[in-house]
């Protein structure tokens, strides 16, 4: 049997790994639950201060903004209330027919609310960092 061809390790892996279904990742961002991270054994701990240390050395000349992360998730537009409607940038009114219509930011109205998802805000299901440790589960076996 001729040995396996030599694949070289990918040279994007952060970006593989985040391009997959990663809980925390956008197509621009990565949050991790501070609370979750400080839980994390030591040693784990330690090496991710170190990698944090390494991206702000290198990108500490950058105007970094300061951020709001607001817990959200894909909900359909039709089991949203009204604050969260408005958080979405969406409302509902009464159309002319006196039916229930949804409209977005541009007031147009949008045709199919029953299907159409949207993020909204939901509650934080996440301990605060504020609330101590939160033992971490091992993944389960392959």
């Amino acid at each position: 049997m001729p040995p396996e061809p030599f694949v070289p390790a990918s040279t994007t892996p952060l970006q593989d790994y985040l391009d997959g279904p990663a809980p925390g990742a956008t197509d621009d961002h990565l949050v991790v639950p501070r609370s979750l991270a400080q839980s994390m054994p030591l040693r784990w701990q330690q090496v991710f201060v170190g990698l944090l240390a390494d991206l702000h050395d290198a990108y500490g000349h950058l105007p970094w903004p300061d951020y709001m992360v607001v817990p959200s998730r894909w909900e359909l537009l039709v089991d949203l209330d009204e604050e969260q409607l408005a958080a979405a940038g969406y409302v509902a009114d009464l159309g002319p027919d006196g039916q229930l219509e949804y409209r977005n930011s541009a007031d147009e109205v949008v045709p199919d609310p029953e299907n159409h998802r949207v993020l909204a805000p939901v509650a934080d299901p996440l301990p605060p960092a504020s609330g101590g440790r939160i033992e971490p589960r091992p993944a389960a076996p392959l």
